[in-house]
């Protein structure tokens, strides 16, 4: 049963490193070309995302021959890198944001981030379900902490979509602003819970970790 989750666990990891570079080569492309940092900050964090799926994978190879302390050293570094990785697209997507609202540049509207946005949300929330209920299975406080990173991208996915839609259908230019700005505040958000669990492995976070 064990080593069945285990299998689990690396499919989901590998389709979350595969998914999220598509996601994030297009996402940056497609906010390249219409000057939207919402857009290139949700394909930053996909690359992110990309990086926790990529840690979960070394996590999860021949965990089974390894100690008890080494196997809780592993998850540690994980949860370690993946908080500092939130706190700089979170410092970054931050900056880039608050210069587009202080000098008010207007992005182009974003059919294509759109369709990005939307294609998220429809995959996103299996994977985190899927995830979260393996982490649980296995008791591996490592792919519980990435599943709550794809949760993450669920809420960022939500705001990209309000932001670029409003400034698609009605010119608002300040909404993707806002929404690099939320997602400015979801990474710094999933980075501090990251780094907590990392800190203070014995410790529970939101009575989910």
């Amino acid at each position: 049963m064990t080593q069945n989750l285990r299998c689990k666990a690396f499919f989901l990891s590998r389709f979350t490193v595969g998914y999220n570079i598509l996601e994030g080569v297009l996402s940056i492309a497609a906010g390249a070309m219409a000057g939207s940092i919402a857009l290139v900050g949700f394909g930053l964090d996909s690359f992110v995302e990309s990086l926790s799926g990529g840690v979960m994978i070394w996590r999860l190879r021949k965990s089974e021959t390894l100690t008890g302390e080494q196997e809780e050293r592993k998850e540690r570094r994980a949860l370690m890198l993946i908080s500092w990785t939130f706190f700089i697209f979170a410092a970054y997507v931050l900056y880039e944001s608050g210069e587009k609202i202080y000098f008010r540049e207007a992005p182009e509207p974003s059919l294509f981030g759109i369709v990005i946005a939307a294609a998220s949300l429809a995959v996103m929330p299996v994977l985190y379900v899927q995830k979260l209920r393996t982490g649980r299975a296995l008791g591996m406080r490592s792919l519980i902490a990435d599943s709550k990173e794809t949760l993450a991208c669920v809420y960022l996915s939500t705001s990209l979509l309000a932001g670029l839609g409003m400034n698609y259908l009605w010119g608002w230019w300040w909404a993707d602003p806002a929404a690099g700005l939320i997602v400015a505040l979801f990474l710094f958000r999933e980075g501090m819970e990251a780094f907590d669990t990392g800190k203070n492995p014995e410790e529970e976070h939101d009575g989910k970790i």
